[in-house]
C-alpha cells in the first residue's frame, strides 16, 4: 500500500506494528538473467516466419467474434474488414506494436514484492486453472475455494516464487459469477506478492480493476495486475477474453496475449508453421492492445505443446515444444515485447519420474528461451487439469536452481580460488580451508524438499518418497502460516465492496 493511500485511510501505527511483529517469509527477489538466451532458429528462419505472419494477417485475417466495437476500431485503423474476418495490411500490426512498452513494473501489496517484467528479467508465478486438486490425503477430486487459499499461502511463503499468480485452481464450490471476488480476496489478503485479475467476463475485470484500486489507495496509472487474455487459436478473438483486455488496457493493466496452441490441432505440425501462426495471432492481439490504449502494457504470450497422435492428448517437455518456445522467445525480442512462456509442465497424473522429466525439461526451456513472465511454475499435472499441494512444494523448491544458473558462475577474484588451490595443494583436502569455510554457507543451492541423507539416516526416518518429504513440508509450511498485515480499514473497504457486488450478482 503506498504512503499516500496509509495517510488517507488511517490506521497507519497499528499496520506498521503489526508489520514490526509479523512472522517473516524469506523471499527471492525476481530474477535477473546474467546468462545469455538460446537463439536457437538461424536468422533466415526467422525472417521467413515474419513475412510469412504478415502474409497470414493481410491474405486470410484474423476474426474478432460478437464485438463490433473491435471491428469499428480496426476498420478506423485501416483494416479491411468483412463481417467479423479482419485483414491487417501488411506491416500495420508491427506498427501498432511499437507502443507497447518492453518492460513494465507491476506493484504488489508490499513495494519489496513489486516486479519488473521484460528486459532480462524473469519473473515466476504459479499453476493457473485447474478445476481439480489432487493431494496425498484425498486423491483427485474438484477443486474448492479452501485449496485455493491453500495455494495462495504456498505461494506467499516459497522462497523462490515472485508472483501470487491468479486462477491457482477453480474453486467449484462457490457460483462461478461470484467467485472471482473470493479468489480476488484471497491473493489481496493472504499473500502481500504481485497477482493476476479475472478474464472470465469484462464486468469480472471490471471489478478487479475496482478491487485493485481500492487495495493500492488508487492505481493512477501504476500497473497492479497482469491477466492471461488466451487466443483461441487459430487466428479467432471471442468478446470475453477481448472485453476483459479492453477493461484491463484502457486502465493501464498487464495482459498477456497468449496463443493457445496444441501442435497438430490448434496449429500445424511443423515448428516453423506454428510459429508463424503464433506470430500472426501475437502481433494480432497486441495490436489491438494498443488500438484500445496506446502504451499499454503487454506480454507476448506463448503456451505451446504437441499432440500424441496416437490418443490426441497433449504432451509436455517434448523437443517440438522446446523448438518453438525457443522461436517464440526470438520473435518477442525482436518486436521488442516481454515474453511469457514456459511452466513446470507434465501430462503426468502423478507427481512421479514422469513428473519430473517432463517439469525440469519445461523449466528449463523457459530460463533459456528468455522467458521474462513464467506461468504455471509450480503445481502444475495432468496437462493442467490438476493443481497439486504437494507438486507445488517441489517445483517451488526447483525453481531455486533457476535463480542460481540465472545468476551465471563469477570469475571474481574470489571465485577463482587460487588462495585455496594454493593452501591445498597436491593430495589435500578443500573442507577444512579458509576459502570453504568463509564461502560454504551460500556456495551450493539448498533443497528443502529432496533427501541427501545417508541410507542408514534415511532408512531410520521411515525411508520417505519425494511425495512423502513434499507432503511434510506442506503440512508444516501451511502450521507456520501468518496473514501479511493489512490496514483494517483498507481490508474491511475490500469487504464492503464483495459484499456489494454479491448482492448486486444475486439481484440480476
Amino acid at each position: 500500500m503506498s504512503e499516500t493511500a496509509t495517510r488517507r485511510r488511517g490506521g497507519g501505527g497499528a499496520a506498521r506494528r503489526a508489520e514490526r511483529t509479523a512472522v517473516r517469509f524469506d523471499c527471492a527477489g525476481y530474477i535477473t538473467r546474467k546468462v545469455p538466451d538460446l537463439d536457437y532458429h538461424p536468422e533466415e528462419a526467422l525472417a521467413v516466419i515474419e513475412a510469412n505472419a504478415d502474409t497470414v494477417l493481410q491474405e486470410i485475417g484474423v476474426v474478432f467474434s460478437e464485438n463490433p466495437k473491435a471491428l469499428e476500431r480496426w476498420r478506423d485503423a485501416g483494416a479491411d474488414v468483412q463481417g467479423e474476418r479482419v485483414r491487417i495490411p501488411k506491416g500495420l500490426a508491427r506498427k501498432l506494436c511499437e507502443t507497447a512498452p518492453g518492460e513494465f513494473e507491476q506493484i504488489a501489496r508490499n513495494p519489496d514484492r513489486n516486479v519488473r517484467i521484460g528486459g532480462r528479467n524473469l519473473v515466476l508465478a504459479p499453476v493457473y486453472g485447474p478445476p481439480f486438486v489432487r493431494d496425498g490425503h484425498g486423491g483427485r477430486r474438484y477443486a474448492t475455494m479452501e485449496d485455493f487459499r491453500t495455494f495462495v499461502k504456498l505461494g506467499y511463503m516459497s522462497k523462490w516464487l515472485h508472483h501470487s499468480g491468479g486462477t491457482v485452481c477453480e474453486p467449484t464450490d462457490i457460483p462461478v459469477a461470484e467467485r472471482h471476488l473470493d479468489m480476488l480476496m484471497a491473493h489481496m489478503t493472504l499473500s502481500d506478492k504481485p497477482f493476476m485479475g479475472s478474464v472470465t467476463d469484462p464486468s469480472r475485470a471490471a471489478d478487479s480493476v475496482a478491487m485493485a484500486d481500492i487495495l493500492f489507495g488508487g492505481l493512477n496509472g501504476r500497473t497492479a495486475m497482469t491477466s492471461l487474455v488466451n487466443i483461441n487459436s487459430p487466428l479467432t478473438f471471442d468478446a470475453t477474453m477481448m472485453g476483459a483486455l479492453e477493461t484491463y488496457a484502457e486502465a493501464m493493466q498487464a495482459c498477456i496475449v497468449s496463443p493457445f496452441i496444441v501442435g497438430g490441432a490448434m496449429a500445424p505440425v511443423s515448428t516453423i508453421g506454428t510459429l508463424t501462426q503464433v506470430l500472426a495471432e501475437v502481433m494480432a492481439g497486441v495490436a489491438y492492445s494498443q488500438l484500445v490504449k496506446p502504451g499499454a502494457p503487454v506480454i507476448f504470450g506463448a503456451f505451446v505443446t504437441s499432440i500424441d497422435m496416437n490418443s490426441g492428448a497433449p504432451t509436455f517437455g517434448t523437443p517440438e515444444a522446446a523448438q518453438v518456445t525457443y522461436g517464440a522467445g526470438q520473435l518477442a525480442r525482436r518486436l521488442g515485447l516481454p515474453f511469457r512462456s514456459a511452466g513446470g509442465f507434465t501430462g503426468s497424473k502423478l507427481p512421479d519420474a514422469q513428473a519430473g522429466y517432463e517439469s525440469a525439461n519445461s523449466l528449463n526451456m523457459g530460463l533459456l528461451s528468455g522467458v521474462n513472465f513464467m506461468l504455471h511454475a509450480c503445481g502444475w499435472l495432468e496437462g493442467g487439469l490438476v493443481a497439486s499441494p504437494e507438486k507445488f512444494i517441489m517445483d517451488a523448491d526447483q525453481l531455486g536452481t533457476l535463480h542460481k544458473l540465472a545468476g551465471g558462475a563469477p570469475h571474481d577474484e574470489g571465485a577463482q580460488a587460487m588462495d585455496a588451490l594454493r593452501e591445498v595443494g597436491p593430495g589435500g583436502h578443500y573442507l577444512g580451508c579458509a576459502h570453504t569455510q568463509a564461502n560454504y554457507r551460500d556456495a551450493f543451492w539448498r533443497t528443502e524438499v529432496l533427501d541427501y541423507k545417508p541410507f542408514e539416516t534415511w532408512d531410520e526416518e521411515g525411508g520417505r518418497d519425494t511425495m512423502a518429504l513434499a507432503t511434510a513440508r506442506l503440512e508444516k509450511m501451511i502450521g507456520d502460516y501468518v496473514a501479511p498485515p493489512l490496514d483494517a480499514a483498507l481490508a474491511e473497504e475490500l469487504e464492503n465492496f464483495v459484499a456489494r457486488r454479491r448482492g448486486e450478482l444475486a439481484e440480476s
